[in-house]
């Protein structure tokens, strides 16, 4: 029996271990409870089996040399210097907003992973995209587990607004209704697409797993077929997945890390305004940004989140503009702050489309540095049009919206604000202080307040400001302008 074994360490014959993983952040537990005690999300943990290994880490290094060298597929170092940039092949979506997060095109033999809440536009997106490179004469085979073909059919319908008389232009075009992932490798070795879409991952499932769709060992396994699915016939995979109620993308943290673009869905259903951010990026830059509207007839891209502002809307109390950075882009967008009697101890902060922490923030550092009393006021502040701003550059903004809201005094016509604010009260500088300053004079602006240690060649129009507490006698000033242009 012993000279049977050979030299392959095996696995030792004790009892399985039962352990519990959450789904949500994979924690172990030892045993179950009803909530994880490392993310304290409710209902997340699920059984799992283990085994003990023998195996030693030299003797598995042993092992798996061995097999590597018997398959011919050893590696060996390069020098940087002798390793060769590759030729990438990129598919262009013909949706200039989306390939400019792409980072020009959807790369041969790459996996997307696009997340977004619920109604978003997500399976609106995916369409258009796979009607506009079909249209090429490309072949793509769109799998969607969540509709039936028919639902399909009657939204390709509305976005191209009845492409009866052009049905050989999206002949390429193939749907396939179906949650099992081996029929859909299966139609993907007969029609080998150019292009895979798989909408939603939470719904695809393999039925010799014994998990149910949607858990971790399901989304796992999917999203890893896929992968080596997409490398084996060189063809671009998008996977649509599903965000939880904190705008995190479901499923395990380990999905992000197999796909090489990860890409966000955002905005409100209640606005117009949609952006797709590029949170990863293995072929182009991160943080790049692509504007959509949605319509009746899809999503129609939008060249600047301008659009969105009202030229001839009268100054308003609470109404400051500021140039934003997105990646490479910059917009000209507004920021609107409502100030109202709260109660104390009880004082509500709120905000839609900008960070609400640094919200809260300001709201202290304009108390101590500025002499506004806010502690028993409710502040309401937000983006217009629904584009989300992230970044500290819209901070002076922010705090001369808080300002003029609860002064009751709107700035004059042609003001905008750039800077960062810190816990002292100073205004720091911000980054690519030149393209914001010509994109808000592109606009039309003529006063520009930017950081007093950026104020060099910047122009007539740019407006020095050293700190917080010099906005009050700022908005004063801007009281008598603003009455002089009311009696003119």
């Amino acid at each position: 029996m012993s000279g049977s074994r050979g030299k392959v360490p095996r696995m030792s014959g004790k009892k399985p271990k039962r352990s519990y993983r959450c789904k949500n952040c994979e924690h172990q537990s030892p045993c179950w409870a009803g909530k994880c005690p490392a993310c304290n999300e409710w209902d997340t943990l699920e059984e799992c089996v283990t085994r003990d290994a023998t195996i030693t880490s030299n003797n598995a290094a042993a092992v798996f040399a061995q097999s590597m060298a018997e398959q011919g597929t050893m590696h060996e170092a390069i020098s940087l210097l002798d390793i060769k940039s590759p030729t990438i092949a990129r598919i262009s979506t013909g949706i200039d907003e989306f390939d400019r997060v792409l980072g020009g095109g959807l790369v041969a033999g790459s996996i997307v992973l696009l997340g977004g809440d619920p109604g978003i536009g997500k399976s609106t997106l995916m369409m258009q995209t796979a009607m506009q490179i079909a249209s090429r004469d490309v072949q793509v085979l769109y799998a969607t587990s969540e509709e039936s073909a028919y639902q399909c059919k009657i939204r390709a319908e509305r976005l191209c607004g009845g492409f009866e008389k052009s049905k050989e232009t999206y002949s390429g075009l193939k749907i396939l209704a179906d949650t099992d992932l081996a029929n859909i490798q299966r139609l993907v070795e007969e029609n080998k697409p150019s292009l895979l879409v798989v909408d939603s991952i939470q719904m695809v499932h393999r039925v010799d797993l014994d998990a149910s769709p949607g858990s971790v060992k399901q989304i796992r396994r999917c999203c890893l077929e896929l992968v080596y699915l997409a490398r084996e016939y060189n063809m671009a995979v998008i996977v649509v997945g599903h965000v939880t109620k904190d705008g995190q993308l479901a499923g395990p943290r380990v999905l992000e890390h197999m796909v090489d673009v990860v890409l966000s869905f955002e905005g409100d259903r209640h606005h117009g305004l949609r952006s797709v951010r590029g949170v990863k990026n293995r072929f182009g830059t991160t943080l790049e940004i692509g504007l959509f509207e949605m319509t009746a007839i899809g999503l129609q891209e939008v060249g600047d989140a301008a659009a969105f502002l009202d030229p001839n809307m009268p100054p308003r109390a609470g109404a400051v503009t500021c140039s934003a950075m997105h990646g490479t882009r910059c917009f000209v967008v507004e920021i609107q702050a409502l100030v109202a009697k709260g109660i104390y101890g009880q004082a509500k902060r709120r905000a839609t489309g900008v960070d609400g922490s640094r919200l809260t923030m300001l709201a202290a550092v304009l108390e101590q540095h500025a002499s506004i009393q806010l502690v028993d006021q409710d502040i309401y502040a937000g983006s217009i049009g629904g584009l989300r701003l992230v970044e500290p550059a819209v901070d002076l903004a922010l705090c001369m919206a808080l300002m003029g809201a609860y002064l009751g005094q709107p700035l004059p016509t042609g003001w905008c604000a750039i800077g960062e604010i810190g816990l002292g009260g100073e205004v720091r500088a911000v980054p690519h202080i030149e393209q914001r300053v010509a994109q808000a004079r592109r606009r039309g602006y003529t006063s520009i307040l930017v950081p007093i240690t950026q104020i060099d060649s910047l122009g007539s129009e740019a407006l020095p400001l050293a700190s917080i507490a010099d906005l009050t006698g700022l908005i004063k000033k801007s009281e008598e302008i603003f009455s002089a242009e009311k009696v003119l």
